[in-house]
């Protein structure tokens, strides 16, 4: 595949790009509407929360009579009071307060809420004027030097809302969950196609008011909206939240200027803040966001939640599916950027959990996807940057890190692997565990034979099980051991399909490498 952009070597050009952008953050006009009269409930996207910490969470909620329009109808800032309780009737409140929904942002509210009590669950909602939310739950983690006995999270990603139903989520909210924790492609951006499952509105979204349409689109989903609204979330993108694997400051179009580049990629990071419960450290600086940040459950598990897109070198020989020559070895290749690579390696140091889990987005295991001509490797996922990912193996073997489990989206296939200091040798000793979960919905109803995963399970040791259907992944994590229970749904073509409990692996603490459970 070809790629289209500019050499690092330009980067000024970008640089004098931006300073042409105009940015949303304009200031307020001074005028404030402290009791709003609203045609109907302005609530209709419900309410989230996420980036639970011992003592507070982040709640959201967005203020859209007409969601679905993208574009913002009323230009006043407008007050909004939020309260959270102990109890689902509000008699015993442990805050409250009031924000400000802003045009600037969409009229969407980040409050990150303190003086919690930790390892608790709590009921949140908004009012404005005499209109009230949704009613949301959320958690709060233990405190750092608690060892709990247990933590039970869902992850999941890649929800193509044209391709299928979000058929995973009606199930995931049964479960007794501390968190979920999705792996990025959220929305996906293309133009809306006929004759599909459904319709996205639109066309292939570039504006601020495209992307805010598309993800009120995906919100509206009623499985979405309340698994949002019962357990907090921690999250992180893939490419399709911005523009399909792209890599830093590079497009895979052609004759993309850079004003034109930064300008979607600022609107697309903007957006995505918007509709997301993030802190404001995650605040978008013009088309910038730093997003990868840490989230600790007690001394049982430390959650390291990557950005494997901003940062990274171009995807090297031309992407695709190519022998790990040329440019797969260079020095300088990257797929986290020295500053995320060594926040994450200060991290991983100073960690005193049993495990530690990188929340990330594409496979980090050395799957040879060739043939009878010759080895192929997917030079967009971690194989394609053998350099930093030689040198993380490394890193978890040398440091002794303590059981690092990597959690990986983006293929749309479950996949269970060993993670070795060396894949070419069959006696290198086992450094980590990665869970690979399906897509929600992305490339329908799955399930289906594919011959090329078919030979990569086949011809990689460390493969322990594949499978291609729908779904997301559950683990229960204790002091002692870590499992993982794939769950699936055989189709996404139309609602309500049942739930098959297709396998479950566990890992032992202090023994890397999964077994059946």
């Amino acid at each position: 595949m070809k790629r289209y952009g500019i050499e690092r070597r330009q980067f000024m050009q970008y640089m004098a790009a931006v300073s042409a952008i105009p940015t949303f953050a304009t200031a307020v006009d001074g005028y404030v509407e402290k009791n709003p009269v609203f045609k109907k409930n302005p609530f209709t996207l419900s309410v989230a929360s996420g980036d639970p910490e011992p003592n507070g969470v982040v709640i959201w909620t967005r203020l859209s009579e007409s969601p679905l329009i993208g574009e913002v109808t009323l230009n006043t800032a407008i007050e909004v009071e939020w309260e959270i309780a102990h109890d689902e009737g509000f008699k015993s409140i442990a805050n409250k307060g009031i924000a400000l929904a802003v045009p600037q942002l969409g009229h969407s509210v980040h409050v990150e809420v303190e003086g919690l009590e930790p390892d608790r669950w709590y009921f949140y909602r908004f009012h404005a004027g005499s209109e009230t939310s949704p009613t949301g739950r959320t958690r709060t983690t233990p405190e750092k030097h608690v060892l709990p006995q247990r933590m039970q999270f869902a992850f999941t990603s890649c929800q193509h809302y044209e391709t299928g139903y979000f058929n995973g989520y009606p199930h995931m909210i049964q479960e007794d969950l501390d968190l979920i924790i999705h792996l990025g492609d959220y929305i996906y951006e293309y133009a809306g196609v006929d004759n599909r499952v459904r319709k996205h509105l639109g066309k292939e979204i570039e504006s601020l008011p495209n992307y805010r349409q598309r993800y009120a689109q995906y919100r509206l989903d009623e499985s979405l909206m309340d698994a949002h609204r019962l357990f907090p979330w921690l999250v992180t993108w893939d490419d399709h939240e911005f523009d399909n694997n792209y890599a830093d400051l590079i497009s895979e179009e052609e004759g993309i200027s850079p004003e034109a580049f930064l300008t979607r990629r600022m609107n697309a990071y903007q957006a995505y803040y918007e509709f997301m419960p993030l802190r404001r450290s995650a605040f978008p600086q013009g088309p910038h966001m730093t997003l990868y940040r840490k989230c600790q459950y007690g001394r049982l598990a430390n959650f390291f939640v990557l950005d494997t897109r901003q940062y990274r070198t171009d995807q090297p020989n031309g992407d695709g599916e190519k022998p790990k020559t040329g440019k797969v070895l260079d020095q300088n290749g990257t797929i986290l950027g020295a500053n995320q690579e060594h926040w994450l390696m200060s991290g991983l140091t100073r960690s005193e959990t049993t495990w530690n889990v990188l929340a990330q987005q594409v496979m980090m295991a050395d799957l040879n996807r060739g043939d009878e001509k010759g080895a192929r490797y997917s030079m967009d996922q971690w194989p394609g940057y053998e350099i930093s990912r030689r040198r993380l193996l490394k890193f978890f073997h040398e440091r002794n890190i303590p059981n690092p489990i990597v959690l990986t989206g983006d293929i749309h296939v479950n996949w269970v692997n060993d993670l070795m200091l060396d894949s070419d040798q069959k006696d290198s000793p086992l450094v980590g565990t990665e869970f690979v979960g399906s897509s929600m919905s992305s490339s329908g109803n799955g399930g289906n034979y594919i011959a090329e995963y078919e030979r990569a399970a086949a011809q990689n040791d460390f493969v322990k099980w594949y499978n291609s259907n729908r779904g997301y992944v559950t683990c229960d994590l204790r002091p002692d051991s870590w499992t993982s229970h794939f769950r699936v749904t055989p189709f996404v073509d139309k609602p309500n399909s049942p739930l098959i409990k297709k396998a479950s692996f566990v890992v032992q603490a202090g023994r890397p490498g999964a077994e059946i459970a």
